[in-house]
């Protein structure tokens, strides 16, 4: 079928869904697939070539991260805190989601 000629897999089956950006009605979307059938991958690192990471803005990282914890998911580093002048203090925190991907989840405090 047509994804497996675009994806050289063979009977390639995804589930999935487009979510539509904020700001944006008939614009940008960011598209979430998933395979019935994966192959095991390197676990990536944040300075890894290809795909880093993607990051999210939450209105608490502590009990984001919580979530992520209770879900199987796990800690890249620690999380932290700067300042950044004109900024305000930004908390952050790299982690990785059950399935290894790595996610940055962060919020800033004035």
């Amino acid at each position: 079928g047509w994804l497996d000629d675009a994806t050289s897999l063979e009977d390639a089956h995804i589930t999935g869904m487009h979510l539509s950006l904020p700001g944006y009605v008939d614009g940008p979307t960011l598209e979430l697939f998933q395979y019935d059938e994966e192959t095991e991958a390197k676990t990536p690192y944040p300075n890894s070539p290809g795909y880093g990471h993607l990051a999210f803005s939450v209105p608490a990282v502590e009990e984001t991260a919580e979530k992520i914890l209770e879900m199987d998911g796990s800690w890249v580093g620690e999380l932290t805190r700067v300042e950044i002048k004109g900024v305000g203090v930004l908390v952050f925190a790299y982690m990785r989601d059950p399935e290894g991907n790595i996610i940055e989840i962060q919020s800033h405090e004035a």
